[in-house]
């Protein structure tokens, strides 16, 4: 096998581990958020052991992409995409926290009767992990429109992160007494609108990857 190959095929497993890396935060932040609706206690404990295989991921792809560059030496396009690698892993892994985030909220609240049915912050995770499946496909397709259109919809993760926070604060002073509640209920829906940051931080990195030129696409 020749070098260019060799290194072909070394940057195909580094894409590899970051897919396998992703779709296990996405599935801990789906079953985080269905934890919370079921106030599933021991489910949400599990979530939060089950952190360290994401963690384990992201070493996993940082000691590749280092061994990588010391054995290839890479320059311009390769370098960047070996560095773009390095940061998408990072931002999947800060994605997997806001899961654990989710499930520790969950045990705060306990089984307390919920104020409300949650309805809406399902709504929301949805859009967010529709970004980050987007900005990965962008990723792999080096797709720069892909990943713009992907970053664009962080607007409507904050719209309705704003209407659900003021939904919440109207129930803070109706129902004092639920104050632990509402807080993590807050803190849900932060900790959601966070994915939709690290996905368009992923897709600014594709723009990266593909153009040279650093972006900001959340302006």
């Amino acid at each position: 096998m020749n070098t260019r190959s060799n290194f072909d095929n070394n940057l195909k497993q580094l894409d590899d581990m970051l897919i396998e890396m992703a779709r296990k935060s996405e599935t801990a932040i789906k079953e985080s958020i269905n934890t919370l609706i079921h106030q599933d206690l021991e489910k949400a404990k599990e979530i939060i052991q089950n952190d360290t295989v994401i963690d384990d991921l992201e070493h996993e792809i940082n000691n590749k992409a280092i061994v990588l560059t010391a054995m290839e030496s890479p320059v311009a396009r390769d370098l960047r995409e070996i560095i773009v690698a390095i940061k998408i892993s990072s931002e999947v892994e800060r994605i997997a926290d806001n899961a654990v985030n989710i499930a520790k909220s969950t045990l705060h609240i306990g089984n307390e009767k919920l104020i409300k049915e949650i309805i809406d912050i399902p709504k929301m995770m949805n859009i967010a992990l529709e970004m980050l499946s987007d900005s990965l496909t962008a990723f792999l397709k080096e797709d720069v429109e892909l990943a713009k259109k992907s970053a664009a919809k962080d607007d409507k993760v904050d719209e309705m992160y704003g209407i659900l926070i003021k939904e919440l604060m109207g129930y803070l002073q109706q129902s004092p007494d639920k104050t632990n509640q509402i807080t993590q209920l807050a803190f849900v829906c932060r900790y959601i609108e966070r994915v939709a940051d690290h996905a368009t931080n992923i897709a600014e990195h594709v723009v990266y990857l593909v153009t040279g030129k650093l972006s900001n696409l959340n302006e």
